[in-house]
C-alpha cells in the first residue's frame, strides 16, 4: 500500500487485483464452506470447526497477507467497493476504475468456481445449502430481513472505507496499514456474520451466489447497491471529517508511505 516512484502499468495493477481477489474469496469462503462446522467421527461427534470467529479471522487474514503481498502493486483494494470509495475520497482515479471492478468480478468467480471444484469431491455435498453465500431472509444466517440486512451492510461498509482511508493517511504510522484493515475486517465479520454472512464486497457475493443459485442469485442487488453506497458516504465525508482535503490522486488509490 505504498506508492513506488515507478507506477506499475494498469496490467500488472490488474493482475495484483486478480491475485488478491481470488485469496479474499478462496480463503475466507473456503473457511466457512470446508472449516466453519467440522464433526470428528471417532469416538463420539465433536465439532472441531473453527466457527464464526474462525471465518472472521480468515477473512481478515486474507486481506492482510494480500496487502503486504500485492498492495504495493494495485492498491490492494480486491473490492469493488474500496476502489469507487477510494475514487470518491480522490485517492484513485475514477477512469481506471471499470478495469479493476471487472477484474475483482472476474477473479472472485474463478476462486468460486474452485471452491465449488473442491467442494464437489465429498460425497453429499449441495451448494443450495449456502455455500458462504450472503443474503437476506431465508438466506440470513439468523433470519435477519431485507431493511437489517441492507443497513448492516452500509455501515459496515462505510466503517470499512474510514479504517482503509485512514489507516494510510499521510499522518497514519507508516507500515502498519494492512494490519489495521485485515483487523478491521475481522471485526466486520464478527458484527455481521449472523445477519447477512458478511459482504462489505460485491465481487465477494458474486463469487459464491452463481453456485448457491436460488434466492442468493436474486439478492446480490443488495449486497452491491448498499456496499457501494457505504464506500461512497465515506469516501467523500473522509475529508470534511478529517480536515484533510487531497486532490492529488495516487496509484492505489492511497497516499504514500515512505
Amino acid at each position: 500500500m505504498s506508492n513506488n516512484l515507478h507506477t506499475p502499468a494498469l496490467g500488472q495493477r490488474l493482475a495484483a487485483e486478480a491475485l488478491g481477489t481470488f485469496w479474499l474469496v478462496f480463503g475466507g469462503c473456503g473457511s466457512a464452506i470446508f472449516a466453519a462446522h467440522v464433526l470428528s467421527k471417532d469416538p463420539t461427534p465433536v465439532n472441531l470447526g473453527i466457527g464464526f470467529v474462525g471465518v472472521a479471522l480468515a477473512f481478515g487474514l486474507t486481506v492482510l497477507t494480500m496487502a503486504y503481498a500485492v498492495g504495493h502493486v494495485s492498491g490492494g483494494h480486491f473490492n469493488p467497493a474500496v476502489t469507487i470509495g477510494a475514487a470518491a475520497a480522490k485517492r484513485f482515479a475514477w477512469k481506471d476504475v471499470p478495469a479493476y471492478v471487472i477484474t475483482q468480478v472476474v477473479a472472485g468467480l474463478a476462486a468460486g468456481a474452485a471452491l465449488f471444484a473442491i467442494a464437489s469431491g465429498k460425497a453429499g455435498f449441495d451448494a443450495t445449502k449456502g455455500f458462504a453465500a450472503n443474503g437476506y431472509g431465508a438466506g440470513s444466517p439468523n433470519g435477519y430481513g431485507l431493511a437489517a440486512a441492507f443497513l448492516a451492510e452500509l455501515i459496515l461498509t462505510a466503517f470499512f472505507l474510514y479504517i482503509i482511508l485512514g489507516s494510510t493517511d499521510d499522518r497514519a504510522p507508516t507500515g502498519f496499514a494492512p494490519i489495521a484493515i485485515g483487523f478491521g475486517l475481522t471485526l466486520i465479520h464478527l458484527i455481521s456474520i449472523p445477519i447477512t454472512n458478511t459482504s462489505v464486497n460485491p465481487a465477494r457475493t458474486t463469487a459464491v451466489a452463481f453456485f448457491a443459485g436460488g434466492d442468493f442469485v436474486t439478492q446480490q442487488w443488495l449486497f452491491w447497491v448498499a456496499p457501494i453506497l457505504g464506500a461512497l458516504i465515506a469516501g467523500f465525508s473522509y475529508a470534511a471529517l478529517t480536515g484533510v482535503r487531497r486532490s492529488d490522486e495516487t496509484l492505489a488509490g492511497l497516499p504514500r508511505e515512505a
